[in-house]
């Protein structure tokens, strides 16, 4: 067995492996302790509730919800955060491996609910472990007729200029409503984010579902039906209908077609203000604050002395547990293959 080993190690073709691996065990062993950090920064960090947690490196736990969401392009799902990532089987030499071929990544703000209270997430610059939750090869052969490439996912692969026709291989990572995230970042002073105003490249979410199908023969008309409060109601608590049903009231209009003018060729200063308040109300309504706060006075993000910004959809004793493993490989394997490295260098040149 030796002899061989020497046998195979005298040409000097093969004398770059065991460099490539001298220079992996040493990366291999330092990334390793970095992972150890890392781990020993989740221990050392106390977890917190959302309602009293304090300025700083905070960790939290909860569930994801805000008031915009995004559709990714592969599995066409509505989340808050998508990475889409497409590889290409090409050939190298006389070895043929997966190459990045295209990467998509987008996001809006989204909220993290604990049950006592919901705290805004800018994903920018977090370290994401998220579940693949789209994975799909196609043209895996042309002796064999493989899975036929959907209408969105070409539209995803021509975008990025990729070949639709060669041996694809696409996964999809999503942070989705309703998902469970540990997050560890810095909880500082909101910088300025306005979740108030929807990003044109989301929707609202609460807007997601499709309307009733019409029938197109008919030309759709919105009907509001008016009507007075029984007892005085303080404006501040009054519903939009309400509120057009007053200035209507006070303007001296009980009754009128549906967004028309009135007979009348002389319209009432009050009669101008009713006007006003219905072309207000036909505006769109802005995000429903009553579930989150549009403008919060801190965010969960990542931090300009500390960096680490980590978001997960394992719990924190399974974060912790996957780190410990982790590093307990690197560190202790590392060593291993730098020294047998070494050794056949030292046979080599012996």
């Amino acid at each position: 067995m030796l002899p061989a080993a020497i046998l195979v190690f005298s040409d000097h073709r093969f004398l770059i492996w065991p460099v490539i691996g001298i220079v992996a065990g040493l990366y291999g062993f330092f990334y390793g302790f970095r992972i150890l950090q890392r781990k020993r920064l989740i221990l050392n960090t106390p977890a917190s509730k959302i309602r009293s947690a304090s300025m700083g490196l905070v960790e939290i736990s909860g569930i994801a919800t805000g008031p915009h969401v995004v559709t990714s392009p592969l599995k066409q799902v509505e989340c808050y955060y998508y990475r889409s990532v497409a590889w290409e089987w090409k050939q190298r030499g006389k070895n043929s491996e997966w190459v990045k071929a295209a990467e998509e990544t987008l996001f809006v703000p989204f909220y993290v609910d604990d049950n006592t209270d919901k705290l805004l997430i800018d994903p920018r610059g977090a370290e994401m472990d998220l579940h693949c939750d789209f994975q799909e090869e196609y043209n895996r052969s042309i002796l064999f007729e493989g899975t036929e490439v959907p209408v969105h996912v070409s539209g995803f692969l021509a975008r990025h200029g990729v070949n639709a026709s060669a041996r694809i291989k696409l996964e999809e990572y999503c942070i989705k409503p309703e998902n469970f995230l540990f997050v560890l970042g810095t909880l500082s002073q909101n910088p300025g984010l306005d979740v108030s105003v929807t990003p044109s490249w989301a929707m609202r979410a609460d807007q997601v579902t499709a309307p009733p199908a019409q029938d197109d023969s008919q030309p759709s008309q919105e009907v509001i039906r008016l009507s007075a409060p029984a007892a005085p109601v303080p404006i501040t608590e009054m519903t939009q209908q309400q509120r057009i049903a007053a200035a209507l009231a006070k303007a001296g209009i009980f009754a009128i077609s549906p967004w028309t003018k009135p007979t009348s060729s002389v319209e009432t200063p009050a009669a101008t203000a009713a006007r006003a308040a219905v072309a207000v109300a036909e505006k769109p309504v802005p995000v429903n604050s009553t579930g989150f706060d549009l403008h919060p006075p801190v965010v969960l993000m990542k931090g300009t002395s500390e960096s680490t910004f980590f978001i997960s959809w394992r719990s924190q004793r399974d974060v912790v547990n996957s780190l410990n493993w982790k590093s307990s490989l690197l560190i202790w394997g590392s060593p291993l293959l730098v020294l047998a490295c070494v050794y056949f260098l030292v046979l080599h040149f012996r």
